[in-house]
């Protein structure tokens, strides 16, 4: 794997806004929350669930935020990582 585009959180600001508009382009959304992870399809329905859970504090998008093919992997969990990229081989 390849990275395309690297951004750097603390230089380029995603609001929740702006956010939403990646997100709900994906078929797919893991969040890690310290020691769990919640999976996700991004529907309207799941909207408030998945900002809330996406943006940190200062109101930007969390990091790390992974986009690999049509799936976002946000925050970092090992086993959540450990799963995700043995299912992406």
């Amino acid at each position: 794997m390849s990275i395309n585009t690297r951004v750097d959180a603390r230089k380029t600001r995603i609001n929740a806004d702006e956010a939403w508009i990646l997100l709900e382009a994906a078929n797919h959304i893991l969040i890690a929350k310290g020691r769990k992870y919640n999976s996700y399809a991004p529907t309207a329905e799941h909207k408030d669930d998945i900002l809330k859970q996406v943006m940190g504090r200062s109101g930007n998008l969390r990091a790390p935020t992974l986009r690999v093919g049509d799936t976002f992997v946000v925050g970092y969990n090992e086993t959540m990582y450990q799963q995700f990229f043995e299912d992406v081989r």
